[in-house]
């Protein structure tokens, strides 16, 4: 028996409402390593970057902070509130947008999108609606970089997990990976989680 998927994730808006960004599991002040080698192997320095999902913020400041043009969406108001506020005391110029991936509103194209944690928190029944939506936003080339919990990690609770052959079906055909790493998933967390980063491209 599996948990329902209302049962198994929180409301997000009700979640950001009432507890600090810097509390919660995935928080992670820094621009995320995986993240960092991935734009460093594929020769992003520049362009115009989407962080889906981007809960407190963080990673699409510290992508602004680095020259990029970045967006931060995510489904909660109150997190594209309080990651606006923090934008603005960084003083990094970043665009955040309230959003739902699976009816999203966002136009025009992005060089790459960048997920720290919306895909592995869907509904399985959406993810084609998901793929479709970052298929849109990209061009033949795009990257998607994407991370979410490993097929490694203990346990059933919490994000959905994935092994490299799982993503690959899942996000063919309009894209195809190029790697799938181990890694983990840096936050709050003792132990931190087990983690998979994928890099795939779009046809």
């Amino acid at each position: 028996m599996t948990t329902p998927q209302t049962e198994r994730f929180p409301d997000w808006e009700t979640l950001y409402r009432q507890q600090p960004g810097e509390t919660l599991p995935w928080y992670y002040a820094e621009l995320d390593p995986d993240l960092a080698t991935a734009l460093r192997d594929h020769g992003l320095a520049r362009g115009r970057l989407l962080d889906l999902g981007t809960g407190p913020g963080t990673q699409a400041i510290a992508l602004a902070a680095r020259g990029f043009e970045a967006t931060g969406s995510d489904l909660s108001a109150t997190a594209v509130a309080k990651a606006t506020a923090l934008a603005q005391e960084h003083g990094v110029p970043v665009t955040f947008v309230q959003d739902d991936v699976l009816a999203s509103r966002l136009t025009g194209s992005f060089d790459a999108v960048f997920d720290r944690g919306c895909f592995h928190v869907i509904d399985p029944a959406r993810r084609g609606t998901y793929v479709d939506a970052v298929a849109r936003w990209l061009p033949s080339g795009g990257l998607l970089l994407l991370k979410t919990f490993s097929k490694l990690q203990p346990g059933d609770g919490g994000p959905h997990r994935f092994s490299p052959d799982e993503v690959r079906t899942i996000f063919a055909p309009r894209f195809e990976l190029l790697t799938a790493t181990e890694t983990v998933y840096q936050g709050t967390l003792d132990p931190l989680p087990k983690a998979l980063f994928s890099v795939l491209r779009r046809r």
